[in-house]
């Protein structure tokens, strides 16, 4: 098979406006949270989401747009001026899961995406509780 005639998972969950309704569901849940909310010093969330939405949308195989503009992702670097510890991380992955879970994917990609979330916020941890 030839490269291009390979689905990417981004290509699967149907590109970058599946990503954009992931990230606004993970959003709508870190606004209304006390420990999350202080965390993003914009007073609109809106950068927050497009640097997300953007990092995912690479990070699953669609266009390279994130480092065209922002440069290598550099996760830890990027979190390490915010103090996140297990509570943090925890409040993290429930905002995350509920939106991931509302998106109704096949078990098998659900479970790429979970595991990848959790991988994930487990590395961004920089503080002990």
């Amino acid at each position: 098979m030839a490269e291009q005639d390979q689905q990417t998972v981004y290509d699967f969950v149907g590109g970058k406006p599946w990503f954009d309704a992931l990230v606004e569901r993970f959003y709508a849940g870190v606004e209304a949270d006390e420990v999350l909310r202080p965390l993003y010093p914009e007073a609109d969330l809106a950068g927050a989401r497009e640097r997300l939405s953007g990092f995912l949308v690479q990070y699953w195989g669609g266009p390279a747009d994130y480092s065209a503009q922002r440069g290598h992702p550099r996760l830890r670097m990027r979190h390490a001026p915010y103090a996140i510890g297990a509570l943090e991380r925890d409040r993290w992955l429930v905002h995350m899961r509920a939106a991931l879970d509302a998106a109704e994917l096949h078990p098998q990609i659900h479970t790429l995406f979970a595991d990848y979330f959790e991988q994930a916020a487990n590395a961004m941890v920089n503080r002990p509780d």
